[in-house]
């Protein structure tokens, strides 16, 4: 096996549990180590570190996987899908739709796996997964009855890692499925869905935020597929809006709404969501509870403080158009935005708007979604809940 040795100190991160080596912190390799090969991590004295998928063509050179030097890659891999899986069921045991593996958070890093019902979607963003996807595949369906197994990729991860962006079919095919989050049903269409189909780093978030919704009049902005005004409706909510940019989205939350027989009062906006609630503002139209939950703002750092000012502005909206003693859900999904920047952007939105506002909940992603201490890169969703007081 290749080796990565690593300049002075530059261990300490991988033990105190972060799972990547840059570039930039390794010495020198020897036995020529080729993309997508297990790698032996040693530091500058000549200790064993960790062992990992490297990739030549990253700035995340080595991405841990254990920190034994022996052992078999295939049934490591199987061992901790299957670990997954496991946890999984154990804490959602009536739901057959999740996040089946996390990357890193499952410590399978550079892998995605979502799972909805017999229906296996996958993202691999690591060289050293992909050489050993057959173990993968093989073991959803020898394991988990896979009767589908296909890729819907991100084009932007899959460049950054220097790895082809064309997506597979494993299995079966790349359909349509029925799931359920525990409470509602969906129709996913895989061809026309966004990221893998559906956003399950929300479910804990929706279940929560229908419990504030009954005999109240809800916006749902940014509203995808409809969870979180669906979730409103199915708690008896009195009027919901949505509002997407997306006509096909706003026609899958028509299609959701039907499937789930819900029949209070709706209604559908397809447009930009900052001029949506510039009108509603300027027309003085108001709302008992609002839900803002956009696409991520920062790509990437340098795109911080840009992204910054678009969710004070997005908030200060969401204010000035909810009522007096009613409630702003505010979720960014920005992976480089920090929790305590972001409540400081609200912060900043109700002193721009001239409101007083309690933060009453915080929160994450959902439970399928786990994180790492070691590691901030696992923990990106951030979720509040505020109230507008008079």
């Amino acid at each position: 096996m290749s080796k990565v040795i690593l300049k002075k100190n530059e261990e300490r991160r991988i033990n105190q549990g972060h799972l990547w080596v840059f570039s930039n912190e390794i010495d020198k390799r020897e036995d020529s180590p080729q993309t997508g090969d297990l790698v032996q991590i040693y530091d500058s004295k000549g200790s064993f570190v960790a062992s990992g998928f490297y990739n030549a063509n990253s700035l995340i050179t080595v991405r841990v996987i254990s920190k034994e030097e022996k052992y078999s890659v295939e049934e490591l891999i199987e061992k901790r899908i299957l670990s997954a899986y496991n946890y999984r069921k154990s804490v959602y045991p009536n739901r057959d739709s999740f996040r089946l593996v996390f990357s890193e958070s499952d410590f399978l890093p550079g892998l995605i796996i979502d799972k909805y019902n017999d229906t296996f979607v996958l993202q691999v963003y690591s060289a050293g997964i992909e050489k050993n996807i057959n173990v993968v595949v093989d073991t959803l369906i020898s394991k988990l009855n896979a009767k589908n197994i296909f890729t819907k990729h991100d084009e932007y991860f899959r460049t950054l890692e220097g790895l082809p962006v064309e997506d597979k079919i494993y299995l079966g095919t790349a359909g349509e499925e029925i799931i359920s989050d525990g409470k509602l049903k969906y129709k996913i269409n895989f061809e026309k869905g966004q990221k893998t189909g559906f956003y399950f780093d929300q479910c804990d978030n929706r279940e929560f935020f229908g419990k504030f919704c009954k005999d109240k009049t809800v916006l749902d902005c940014f509203c995808n597929s409809g969870g979180f005004g669906l979730h409103a409706a199915s708690s008896g909510a009195s009027q919901v809006t949505f509002v997407d940019s997306s006509a096909n989205e706003i026609e899958n939350v028509k299609n959701n709404r039907a499937l789930n027989e819900l029949t209070n009062e709706t209604e559908y906006v397809c447009s930009d969501v900052f001029d949506y609630l510039e009108k509603c503002a300027t027309e003085n139209k108001k709302f008992d509870i609002v839900n803002i939950d956009p696409p991520a703002f920062a790509k990437s750092k340098k795109n911080l403080p840009k992204a910054i000012k678009a969710y004070e502005k997005l908030n200060r909206l969401a204010l000035e158009v909810v009522n007096e003693n009613g409630f702003v859900f505010s979720s960014s999904c920005s992976h480089h935005l920090k929790k305590e920047d972001f409540v400081d952007a609200i912060r900043a939105a109700a002193v721009k708007a001239g409101k007083n506002i309690q933060m009453v909940y915080t929160n994450g992603a959902s439970m399928d979604h786990p994180s790492l201490p070691a590691m901030n890169e696992t923990e990106y969703l951030k979720f509040c809940a505020i109230r507008k007081l008079e």
